[in-house]
């Protein structure tokens, strides 16, 4: 036991997002001071070293402890810890790193805006899609169309365009302004009848149909993940996307594609837009943008929107949006460094090889499982959905909390996963650094956990 008030001071002191505030502050919920860490481990301060199976929050994607973007991150404080980038300002770091990025992205974009978080940089893409439809005389044209499950983040705007209970609940969300529609979740489909190409096909009447019900004229935009991470970690199933960009280019509805998750390699490609064949109009980044050594995110904006932006403030003077840490100098040059290590290693062509490694292991073991009724992944990403009866797909009991009570079975053993919201589901999202034996002592000690709950 340490001999000083640390622990008294978190529960008193600390308000802890997504957190249960009551049971954290009686003491039921356990206090962890997380103290150093390399490669795909933590440790905590009582010496428990822990593999980090979801990488931080899907975020810490080179791995732990790299001394390349500390000494970035360290000589940049050093020069210039910080200056503003309004009014035409900048810093060779951000510079170079909007030059890395649009290297990176698919070719029709155009420039790149900075925040500090996925949550804030898809709040600057709502209100630079409703700038948009202004400036071409739209004023009608300003709902967002997002899918029940999907995660864009917990502000206002954003908390409602995140498709899950707990990020409405008692919030007064969602806004009016934002609709939902049918998420493409496959194993969750109401008809176990229907083949994927015929579920894909639903997905898609569903959105003709509710742009139908609003008046495409209202609606502005449509955001999606490429892979809905938060919402169970579900790959669409196939065809999903080639079914929905024509509707959307039909009814002249902007495409955002939310990559916080997927961008800069965790499906094994640079961006999901490019794994799945989309042409977003604008594409959202953070996580994997700085491997979260430095808080950073991004907006990424297409060609077609640039050219509305410029005229509107042709029309209307300097655009009126900005943070004061817009393209804050320290993560920059933190991007800077965590982009060159991801090169300089291979570390998506990793992501890409141990993570099929990882799926197939965890196919192998747990598979047949009379309570595993999914498996599923793609890239440096796997879930688990348990069931009470894997035949008819029967879910179990809410009450129950098989979920969490894997995942902490799990954490007894040092290797951390994350059970996911609104279902029963263990979520994997490994530092990309993950070596095949490490995904072997993940897939053996998730197979142990399951058989301690289940037995």
């Amino acid at each position: 036991m340490k001999n000083d008030l640390l622990e008294q001071w978190d529960r008193e002191t600390f308000f802890h997002p997504s957190t249960h505030l009551a049971e954290f502050a009686r003491g039921n919920i356990p206090h962890r001071v997380i103290t150093g860490a390399e490669g795909c481990h933590i440790v905590d301060r009582n010496g428990n070293r822990l593999l980090d199976g979801f990488a931080g929050l899907y975020c810490v994607n080179i791995g732990y402890g790299r001394q390349e973007v500390a000494q970035a991150i360290a000589k940049q404080a050093k020069e210039l810890a910080y200056y503003h980038s309004y009014v035409g300002h900048g810093t060779e770091a951000s510079i170079t790193l909007s030059k890395m990025i649009l290297d990176r992205a698919p070719d029709h974009m155009s420039k790149v805006y900075y925040g500090l978080s996925g949550s804030d940089a898809n709040e600057t893409n709502i209100k630079l899609v409703w700038y948009y439809n202004n400036i071409l005389g739209r004023p009608e044209k300003k709902k967002i169309i997002s899918r029940w499950r999907g995660y864009h983040g917990s502000g206002l705007m954003t908390g409602s365009l995140t498709g899950l209970e707990l990020f409405h609940k008692k919030f007064d969300l969602p806004l009016t302004q934002v609709i939902h529609t049918e998420a493409p979740y496959y194993f969750r489909r109401q008809d176990t009848s229907m083949s994927e190409a015929a579920f894909v096909a639903h997905c898609a009447a569903e959105l003709e149909a509710l742009i139908d019900r609003e008046g495409a004229d209202t609606i502005a935009a449509f955001i999606g993940e490429p892979v809905l991470g938060t919402g169970g970690i579900v790959p669409p199933p196939a065809g999903y996307w080639d079914a929905i960009q024509p509707i959307l280019e039909k009814h002249d509805i902007l495409l955002i594609a939310d990559e916080v998750v997927t961008g800069f390699g965790r499906l094994g490609s640079m961006f999901g837009s490019q794994h799945y064949g989309l042409k977003p109009d604008l594409i959202t980044i953070a996580k994997g943008l700085t491997s979260a050594y430095a808080p950073l995110s991004g907006s990424i904006v297409s060609k077609k929107m640039w050219a509305a932006l410029e005229q509107g403030t042709d029309e209307n003077g300097p655009i009126g949006h900005g943070w004061t840490y817009s393209a804050h100098p320290i993560g920059a040059a933190a991007g800077v460094a965590n982009l060159k290590v991801l090169d300089d290693l291979k570390l998506i062509e990793n992501a890409k090889s141990v993570g099929a490694y990882l799926n197939t292991q965890m196919h192998d073991a747990i598979g047949n499982h009379p309570n595993v009724g999914e498996i599923r992944g793609e890239g440096m990403l796997c879930a688990i959905e348990f069931v009470a009866d894997r035949e008819t797909r029967t879910l179990c009991d809410p009450s129950a909390k098989t979920g969490p009570s894997i995942a902490a079975a799990l954490l007894d053993q040092g290797v951390i996963g994350r059970a996911m919201p609104q279902g029963d589901i263990l979520g994997f999202a490994p530092p990309f650094c993950l070596t095949e034996s490490e995904a072997d002592e993940i897939v053996a000690k998730t197979k142990s956990a399951i058989e301690a709950v289940f037995n």
